[in-house]
Formats: C-alpha cells, sequence, structure tokens
C-alpha cells in the first residue's frame, strides 16, 4: 500500500462503517442478466402452454391419461428445451462480467488499497489511473488532470478532459493521466444506474409468425372449444352416447397443434446452435427468427463500425523528404512519456525507436498540442491543432485548404512542426508556451479505424434488403464521412440531435424514415428514432455497446450487443456477438431467414390439415348426424401429414433474401388448399357412405319410397358403410396431405402454384415414401386392423386416387388463376 499526503488521507475506517450504516454505501446487486427464476417464469408461464394445461384437464376429465402423458411431455421438452439454452447464454455473460468486473483504489486512513466497488461509500477518495473504470459519481480532487473516454454514456468518442472540481460518472473510462475523485453518487443514484434501470424489466417480443400462429391456436382452441360443447349437448340429448361422445372429444382436443408447437422449439433449438457457431450467444430461443424480419438496421458508430481506435491515413509533407518526415514522427511517438489514441495511431503506422528526451509536453486539452525535443538532437518538434499552431507560424493558401478539407470529411487534422531553438517551453507561471521560429514540417490525417469487415458486412446488408441508419453521440459530418468509407451509399442525409430536438412529431417519425445518419444523439432520442421507425411499419434491429444504447435496445425489435459493451447492455440484448464478430450478422440474418421458412412452411402444412379436417368434422356432422373419425383414423393421418415430414421441412429449409410487400404467401397457400380438400373430403366420405348403403342407393333411384328407407337399413349396415366412408375420408386426407409436399417446394414447373419453383426433390420423394409406409398399413392386415381401418378393393382406392389427382390439379388452377384474390376483391398471391 502507499502513502498519500495529509490533504488526501481519505475516511477512516470509522466513518466507512458509519455511512455503510446510514445507506450511503454502493449497495447494487451485479445485473449481468436475467436470473434463473425468470428464465424458469418466462417459459413456463405462457399462454400456449395455459392453453394446453386446459386441455389437459379436459382430457383427464375424459380418462384419457395417457394422452395427457404425451401432452406434458411435448410442453415439458419445450421449456426445458429453452430454459437450458437460455441457462447457458446466462451463464456465458454472467462469466463475460465477472472477467471484466472492475477493482477500485480507494484511499482509506491515508493508505490506498484495492477493494470491490460494492464497498464504497459516499465521500470515499478514489485514485483513477490510466485504463481504470471510473466506479462512481463523483468530483476530481486535489491536482491531477486525466482525461476520459464516456462513449458508453454519451456514444461519443471524443476524450474529455477533466481537472478538479469536473464531475465524473460511472460507466466512464480514464485514458491518460491520474487524479483522485470522491464518491457523491453511489448505488442506485449513480448515472450509470439510473440509466439502466430500464434493463431491469424484462420483454418479451413475439416475431410476426409467431403473432400468427398465436392467433390461429386461439382460433383453433376456440373451435375445439365450441364443437366439444356441441357433442356434449348430443350426449346429454342422447343422440350420441358417452363412449363415442368421449372418443369424438378426444379427436376435437387433437385439432390443437401440439406438433407444431414442438417442432417450432425444435427449429429454434436448431437455430441456436448454429448462430453460436458464429460467435453469437443467443438470449431469447425466437431472436434468430426474428431477425429475419428486419428490414432496417441501426448502427452505433462507436464499437460497431470502428474499433474505438483511430489510425493514420495520411500523412503531408512540407519542405521534407518523406521519408525523413516518418522517421521523426515514428520516433516522436515511440519516446513519448505519456501515450494517447494519436499518438498509439502513428506508432502502429510507423513503428520507431524510444530515444532519450531532453524536454517534453505532454498534450493536453487546454493547449491543444505536445513537444519533444531529443536530447542527441537540437531544436524542438511541435504536433497539435493546426487552428493553435498556426497562430505562431505562416501557412500557403493551399496547405490551409488542404486542412479545411480534412476537417470537411471529418477527419481528425493536426500539423507536425520543428523549431530550431532551444528555448524555455513554459513561462514563469509554468504555463506551456510555443517556441519561436516555428515552422511546418508535415499535416497528419487520422480517421476512425474501421473494423475490417465493415465494409463486406453493410454491402451484405444491402444484398439482404435491409437499410442501415448509422445513429451516433458523435458529429453528423464525421459520422457521415465515415460511413462512406464503410461503403454507405453517397446520397447520405445526415441529421444532428438539435435539429430532431425542434422538430414536431410528425416530422420526427419522417425524418427517422428519410434519414441516414443521426449525430449527436442523445439516448431518448435513439429510442424515439427507433420508435417512429416502427410506428411506419419498420422492422428495426438495433446495435449498440453502451450503456447509452439500452433504451434504444429495449425499444427495438431486436437488440444485439456486443461482448465488450456494458454489462447493462448485454443484459437486455437479444442476441449477443461473441469477440465482437460484427460480420456474423448477415450469416446470424440468413439463418433466421431460414428458421423463419422452415416455420412458415410447417405452419401451412399443419394450418391445411387442421382446418380441412375440422371443416369435414362438421359437415359431414350436420349432414348425416356422425361423426367421421375415430381416435386412432385421426392419429394415423395426423402422424403421416404432420408427424413426420414437418421435421424434414424444417432440415431442408433454406434462406431467401426477397421482402415481398404485397399478397400473403401464407393465405394463398392455405386457405385454397383447405377449402378444396375439405370438399372433395366430404364427397368422398358421402359418396362411400351413401354407396355402402343399398337402400339409399335404391331410394336415390326412386326404386323404393322414402318411408320404406327406414325399415330396410340395420345398424350393422350403417355401422359398416361408417368404417367404409371413414377409410376412404382417411385415404383423401393423406394422400392430398402429401401432394401439399411438392405444391410446398415444387420439383419441376408442373408444380407451380402455391409457392415458386424450388427444383428439390427432396420433398418430392419424402411425400412418396411416406405414401409407401400407408400402403404397406393397407396391405398389412394385422397394422390394418391396429388402425381400424376397412380393407377396400384396389379400383375403391384407384378411383379415391383419381378424385385427389383431380382435386391437385383445381388447387393449381386456383393458385394460378388467384380466384381466391378474384372472389375475395383483395389481392393475397404474392406472385
Amino acid at each position: 500500500m502507499q502513502t498519500r499526503p495529509h490533504q488526501l488521507q481519505g475516511l477512516s475506517d470509522q466513518e466507512v462503517a458509519k455511512r455503510r450504516a446510514a445507506g450511503q454505501g454502493n449497495d447494487i446487486s451485479l445485473q449481468t442478466s436475467r436470473t434463473y427464476w425468470d428464465i424458469l417464469r418466462d417459459n413456463l408461464f405462457t399462454f400456449i402452454n395455459g392453453a394446453y394445461f386446459f386441455l389437459s384437464l379436459v382430457l383427464l376429465g375424459l380418462g384419457r391419461a395417457s394422452d395427457v402423458l404425451v401432452l406434458a411431455f411435448v410442453v415439458l421438452l419445450n421449456v426445458v428445451i429453452n430454459v437450458i439454452q437460455e441457462i447457458r447464454a446466462k451463464q456465458k455473460l454472467d462469466k463475460i462480467a465477472l472477467i471484466t468486473r472492475p477493482k477500485a483504489s480507494v484511499i482509506r486512513n491515508g493508505q490506498e488499497r484495492e477493494i470491490d466497488p460494492a464497498e464504497i461509500v459516499v465521500g470515499d477518495v478514489l485514485v483513477v489511473r490510466p485504463g481504470d473504470q471510473i466506479v462512481v459519481d463523483g468530483s476530481l480532487v486535489g491536482g491531477g488532470e486525466i482525461k476520459v473516454d464516456e462513449s458508453l454514456l454519451t456514444g461519443e468518442s471524443d476524450l474529455i478532459p477533466k481537472r478538479a472540481g469536473d464531475p465524473v460518472y460511472s460507466g466512464s473510462f480514464c485514458v491518460s493521466g491520474t487524479a483522485n475523485y470522491q464518491a457523491e453518487k453511489v448505488g442506485a443514484e449513480s448515472l450509470a444506474s439510473k440509466m439502466t434501470a430500464a434493463a431491469r424489466k424484462f420483454r418479451k417480443v413475439l416475431t410476426p409468425l409467431q403473432e400468427r400462429i398465436n392467433m390461429m391456436i386461439r382460433l383453433l382452441l376456440g373451435v375445439a372449444i365450441l364443437l366439444g360443447l356441441v357433442t356434449v349437448l348430443r350426449m346429454i340429448l342422447g343422440v350420441t352416447s358417452i363412449t363415442a361422445g368421449v372418443q369424438n372429444i378426444a379427436v376435437i382436443v387433437g385439432l390443437v397443434p401440439i406438433g407444431l408447437y414442438f417442432m417450432i422449439t425444435l427449429t429454434y433449438a436448431l437455430g441456436a446452435v448454429r448462430i453460436a457457431e458464429q460467435s453469437a450467444l443467443v438470449q431469447q430461443s425466437n431472436a434468430v427468427e426474428s431477425l429475419s424480419n428486419v428490414d432496417v438496421m441501426c448502427l452505433d458508430k462507436t464499437g460497431t463500425l470502428t474499433t474505438n481506435r483511430i489510425d493514420l491515413q495520411t500523412v503531408r509533407p512540407i519542405g521534407i523528404d518523406r521519408r525523413k518526415l516518418e522517421g521523426i514522427l515514428a520516433d516522436y511517438a515511440a519516446s513519448a512519456s505519456t501515450s494517447n489514441k494519436t499518438n498509439d495511431a502513428i506508432a502502429t503506422a510507423l513503428p520507431g525507436t524510444r530515444r532519450p528526451l531532453r524536454t517534453e509536453i505532454p498534450f493536453a486539452s487546454a493547449y491543444k498540442w505536445s513537444a519533444i525535443a531529443f536530447e542527441d538532437e537540437p531544436g524542438v518538434y511541435i504536433l497539435g491543432a493546426p487552428e493553435i499552431l498556426s497562430m505562431a507560424m505562416t501557412l500557403s493558401d493551399d496547405l490551409q485548404a488542404y486542412i479545411r478539407d480534412g476537417a470537411d470529411q471529418g477527419l481528425r487534422v493536426l500539423l507536425f512542426a520543428y523549431s530550431p531553438t532551444d528555448a524555455d517551453l513554459q513561462d514563469a507561471a509554468g504555463n506551456p508556451v510555443l517556441p519561436p521560429d516555428l515552422r511546418p514540417l508535415g499535416i497528419l490525417r487520422f480517421g476512425d479505424e474501421l473494423r475490417p469487415d465493415a465494409h463486406q458486412t453493410l454491402a451484405d446488408f444491402r444484398r439482404a434488403g435491409i437499410q442501415v441508419k448509422v445513429i451516433s453521440g458523435d458529429n453528423p459530418v464525421t459520422v457521415a464521412a465515415l460511413a462512406k468509407q464503410a461503403g454507405l451509399s453517397d446520397d447520405i442525409i445526415a441529421v444532428s440531435g438539435q435539429e430532431l430536438a425542434q422538430m414536431d412529431d410528425a416530422v420526427f417519425e419522417q425524418t427517422a424514415v428519410d434519414g441516414t445518419i443521426f449525430g449527436r444523439i442523445t439516448p431518448e432520442q435513439k429510442a424515439r428514432l427507433v420508435q417512429s421507425l416502427q410506428a411506419r411499419n419498420h422492422y428495426v434491429a438495433m446495435m449498440g455497446d453502451g450503456v447509452n444504447d439500452v433504451l434504444s435496445l429495449k425499444q427495438a425489435n431486436v437488440g444485439v450487443a456486443m461482448e465488450s459493451g456494458s454489462q447493462a447492455t448485454r443484459g437486455v440484448a437479444d442476441i449477443v456477438l461473441l469477440r465482437d464478430t460484427f460480420s456474423a450478422l448477415p450469416k446470424i440474418f440468413l439463418e433466421g431467414q431460414r428458421i423463419r421458412n422452415g416455420v412458415a412452411d410447417i405452419t401451412k402444412l399443419f394450418m391445411v390439415r387442421i382446418f380441412s379436417f375440422t371443416l369435414a368434422i362438421v359437415a359431414i356432422g350436420m349432414i348425416t348426424l356422425s361423426f367421421p373419425f375415430s381416435i386412432k383414423a385421426s392419429t394415423i393421418v395426423t402422424f403421416l401429414t404432420v408427424g413426420i415430414p414437418p421435421f424434414f421441412v424444417t432440415l431442408w429449409a433454406k434462406p431467401n433474401t426477397v421482402h415481398s410487400n404485397e399478397g400473403d404467401s401464407f393465405l394463398h397457400f392455405v386457405l385454397p388448399a383447405t377449402l378444396t380438400l375439405s370438399l372433395i373430403s366430404i364427397l368422398v366420405y358421402l359418396f362411400f357412405l351413401a354407396e355402402n348403403i343399398t337402400p339409399v342407393l335404391n331410394w336415390l333411384s326412386g326404386q323404393i319410397p322414402f318411408e320404406e328407407l327406414g325399415r330396410r337399413i340395420t345398424f350393422a349396415d350403417i355401422a359398416r358403410a361408417q368404417r367404409v366412408a371413414e377409410t376412404a375420408l382417411v385415404t383423401t386426407q393423406i394422400m392430398g396431405g402429401l401432394l401439399l409436399l411438392p405444391f410446398l417446394k415444387p420439383p419441376t414447373p408442373a408444380w407451380v402454384g402455391g409457392e415458386p419453383l424450388s427444383r428439390d426433390r427432396r420433398y418430392s420423394i419424402l411425400a412418396g415414401l411416406v405414401f409407401l409406409a400407408y400402403a404397406v398399413i393397407l396391405a398389412v392386415p394385422r397394422l390394418r386392423s391396429f388402425f381400424e381401418l376397412y380393407p377396400l378393393q384396389w379400383l375403391q382406392y384407384l378411383g379415391i386416387g383419381l378424385v385427389v389427382i383431380l382435386w391437385a390439379l383445381t388447387v393449381r388452377f386456383t393458385w394460378r388463376n388467384a380466384l381466391l384474390d378474384r372472389f375475395l376483391g383483395v389481392k393475397i398471391s404474392p406472385f
């Protein structure tokens, strides 16, 4: 421990204890991510799980405990997969937070010691050196001057000089210099804590596809309840026996798509695994799919487009050989006793040799220049702001124009000069002064160092049809120049925060849509910009790394954070880019599109199956007063059409970058297929039912009167006819459901109608293999008997096949000619 001067004795241990007892300690928990209870609660108590819990109670009431076990298994598997994935993300974030957890150097009893920030109390005197994080709010005391990076709080990359009496804020970093500051606001009162208060409120954002699926499930749940009530009423009235009624309700409960829920969960989990390979951490199970809907990407310049460093772009010699000038600059940067971003940029571009110094004036913002006099060389070299050094020398018009041009491009311009005079560089009061006889040697231009992958990443965004907007706390001119270097289009519209502050709501919203670069923006304005874009029906992703980005990250549809960013930013983000891999984002977008396409495809299959099933039940029930499906018949249709195929559909799904703003591909595919498949299913059932009750056919042909019909029909005839009709109905549903696969991914132009040409033959092959499996079930008596299917004649199967082929031609005609669009009078077809 180091002894400090008397005037900086700091607090005694007794004073610290008293202040902590008085509630003046920095008692704030390390909120690195969501708690385990938060993760479990948010995945367990959902609307879908509530709906399935209700269905479980119904099934238990029906005495079908085995079905409840299946339902519970699917729900629990979904919860377990999501919880495990999100806990792994939490543990990774907690590990990152622990590694980056700052320590604090505090002076107590006149001695410096290192403590955990949680042990700080109001009035503590802390020491801050280059690289240290300022952990509480306070003011500088005593001597010393530092430069502070407040970019995580404000978004501005410029270093802020601080002297005695100046405020410092938690979350900022000391870049150069050493000083002491006294703690004034700790815990929840600190600026960083107030800015991140909103981050503690967890948000759950559903994607458009999830909202549609939830709506469908709500609708199906309502239909199932209605049909169930009708069945119960039929049981009460004696129309249906209790045994048959219970079986019918069990089939109706099966209309709610448990398999769809499971497949979506599995798809999200596989997506998270694939994204982990791209060095990204998924905190929300739906985040990757959500990214696929993004059409506007908002970036913070510092830490996203740039590496938070500057680089030396050009050196213009003035009356000196370039090689000689670069050699002097290299030694100048290598010999400086205190470094800063400018020195680091020179040293990186021009490696030099450290030489002994005779005199040195470190750079300070008060006078905006630094000076070095080498011990083995006469004279002194000066590096500083052109507007300051030009007061001690004369610059030609072309040099002044060159300096102005660099500033207009958003570059940092410095002037390098030399004085042969070994004059004292300080006045009587100890203030630095420029030496006489200065002459310019060169002009240096510095720019923010772009990430190596920034140009390619922005190009990938453009190809994906995603607009990029840069929102920064820096000067908009500087940000615009940097964005052009990164490959953004030349027709950039730059807007400042001051201009936004003077706009009314309507103009602000329009500017958010039209603008490309937004500079000098406050955290509240960032969030408002995102909100304005969402109000114009944009799906917005926000990417940031600082505390100043927390509000906008929460407002965005998808929040993306850097690993090197603040704990609050990582905690609130949906996706965290490990190792700050900005280039991983386009790949994540493609994975999101793959997930979205896969889930959308299986949802189409499920909806056609369920709604055609439902319409058949309702229509046949109204006409014949009977229920057309047994439990096992319903099971075999479900398993072969939306049990086996969806797994492969999601596995084979491909990304695409086509954003269609017209029509609705979901309704275009589902409605015609559902209506037509329902119609032929009903007709097939009624035909086979009537054909196998001979008196009905005799009555229809006029051979017997209606009064005779009731006397000739036996219960055995009716039971047999229903089994035959049910088998024909099941066969029709399975054939039609399997033919939807090549329609979903057309292998040849002949199948194009509901979806664009895919040329992927795997779906057709899958449909053929599943149909062969059904043919085996029909051919093997024990399997056919197990599923309660009646053996039909091969001509009857052939007839059903021809009817299904006729259906396929009809639905293709409906799709291709947009008949549904014409009937409804609205644009549904996306083609």
